[in-house]
């Protein structure tokens, strides 16, 4: 039977931006990235953002139609050798859920909604890989709806933020009519140095020797002053300010020419030249370098780590080393943590033995941090926790993971009909249960047998069994198993029959 989780098959990044959406297939050996094949489709989901943060029905059936496009090519790749990303405008849509629900289903794989600052370091990730340097460098990365700025040295992000002004948002705010003035792009300006001065300090020049353009904006940019003949290539701000004349003389955006600007490109140039302006001016860029690698060439090097890590008896990746730290800064009990896990992976390999290395892996980071809500209050910590989840910065996770972790630690305690909709998921159900059963049996905080219950599945039930002599020596956790029981039967999708 072939590997579908070797690191060496072909993998495929799909990232789904707020202007483009892109297909990337490319193999890591030995090192060295090589590209087999690369589709691009300017969906502009971004525009189709309306005053209410709802995507509109038609943006939806151009992001439709495009993964509709790229799920034909991706025929015969496993859910191990694909992994599609989302970025700002999916973080900013209201309805994303149902989109996302049309979506996957379109393009037959899972899509993830990333944070700014992980789609910050995975940008990173994709320029380290393709153009490696040991010096500190400034990579920026304008996009439709978010700008991104990282600071590394080496395979090393060192600082990383995400800023919500990109090329669309931007052209949509000042050149929303397709007229090009002076003043319109001195309000864009404004507008663009308002959201980026937060970042003046930590960007300053003295903490980089080369500024990088990563993507869309920065590489159209370049493509029109090298096919100009105003530079090589490089992004400089006499060639900004050379560009920025060319639009206003143009007056509008469907009577711009230039040489080496794609018409697609055309209305959210504007916006994109703003931003590079506004980075020149007040971060002091003289020169923007065009940048080899992206954030899709990141999403499979980062893929490609993962499944490298599977292949170690124990294996850890970026995401261990997040949880590590959240435990640190939250003051998890790590014993506690150590002792909920280990009877929560017990339960879980006896009613789900072929589960996939991320489900339990999933299980287990939730374990980890279920009581990281402790240091906000005991009261409800449950809560407390799944909400920092849900929301804190982790790097490696993206936010639909984070959710996924977040309910099901928001499920360890109480009543079942808050996370009802998430009961859907088979593989969720068993990881609450068995998450509800190690709280449950490791709550005097000593150390515990994880062998005293097992639980298997029975049709649609559950059943979990355990000595009468162990429950005659833990009569408060069998009390508990008991209360644990009726929940199961009043809300759960499945009942939980314990021994008569």
């Amino acid at each position: 039977m072939a590997d579908n989780t070797s690191p060496d098959l072909p993998l495929a990044a799909v990232d789904m931006g707020s202007n483009s959406f892109r297909l990337e297939i490319g193999q890591l050996q030995r090192g060295r990235y090589r590209r087999t094949e690369y589709l691009k489709d300017m969906v502009r989901l971004g525009a189709g953002l309306d005053d209410q943060r709802l995507l509109t029905e038609e943006a939806v059936q151009r992001g439709l139609d495009c993964l509709r496009r790229f799920s034909s090519r991706l025929v015969g790749f496993a859910p191990a050798q694909v992994r599609a990303v989302a970025t700002q405008t999916l973080r900013e849509a209201r309805n994303r859920d149902a989109f996302l629900l049309r979506a996957q289903e379109a393009l037959g794989h899972t899509i993830e909604v990333i944070s700014g600052r992980e789609e910050a370091r995975l940008i990173y990730a994709g320029v380290a890989q393709l153009q490696p340097a040991d010096e500190p460098r400034l990579v920026v990365d304008i996009g439709g709806r978010s700008t991104e700025l990282i600071l590394g040295r080496g395979r090393t992000p060192v600082t990383a933020e995400s800023f919500a002004v990109g090329c669309v948002s931007l052209s949509l705010r000042f050149f929303a009519d397709g007229r090009m003035t002076a003043d319109a792009f001195r309000g864009a300006r404004v507008a663009a140095g308002a959201e980026l001065e937060e970042a003046l300090e930590p960007f300053a020049p003295r903490h980089w020797q080369q500024a990088l353009g990563s993507s869309g904006t920065a590489g159209a940019v370049s493509q029109i002053l090298a096919a100009a003949g105003v530079s090589d290539g490089r992004i400089t701000t006499a060639g900004l300010a050379w560009l920025e004349q060319r639009c206003v003389a143009a007056g509008h955006v469907e009577r711009l020419d230039l040489p080496g600007l794609k018409p697609e490109r055309r209305a959210v140039i504007p916006g994109g030249l703003a931003i590079l302006q506004t980075l020149a001016e007040n971060f002091g860029i003289e020169t923007l370098w065009p940048a080899k690698g992206a954030l899709r060439q990141g999403v499979i090097v980062d893929l490609h780590e993962r499944l490298t890590a599977l292949k170690r008896t124990r294996p850890t990746d970026m995401r261990d080393a997040s949880v590590r730290e959240l435990q640190r800064r939250f003051g998890v009990d790590q014993k506690q943590a150590r002792r909920v896990a280990t009877v929560a992976q017990a339960l879980f390999d006896g009613v789900m033995p072929a589960a996939d290395a991320e489900s339990r892996r999933e299980l287990g980071w939730a374990c980890d941090l279920h009581e990281i809500g402790l240091m906000v209050s005991h009261h409800d910590h449950h809560r407390h926790s799944a909400y920092l989840l849900a929301h804190v910065d982790a790097p490696g996770f993206s936010q639909s993971q984070q959710r996924r972790i977040g309910q099901l630690v928001l499920g360890q305690r109480g009543g079942l009909r808050k996370i009802e909709d998430a009961l859907t998921s088979e593989a969720l159900t068993w990881q609450v249960m068995c998450l509800r059963l190690a709280v449950i049996k490791c709550h005097a905080r000593a150390d515990v047998d994880a062998d005293a219950l097992q639980l298997r599945e029975r049709g649609r039930d559950a059943t979990l069994a355990y000595d009468a002599a162990w429950a005659r020596a833990h009569p408060r956790t069998a009390y508990l198993l008991e209360e644990e029981a009726q929940s199961w039967a009043r809300s759960g999708p499945r009942k939980l029959l314990l021994p008569r």
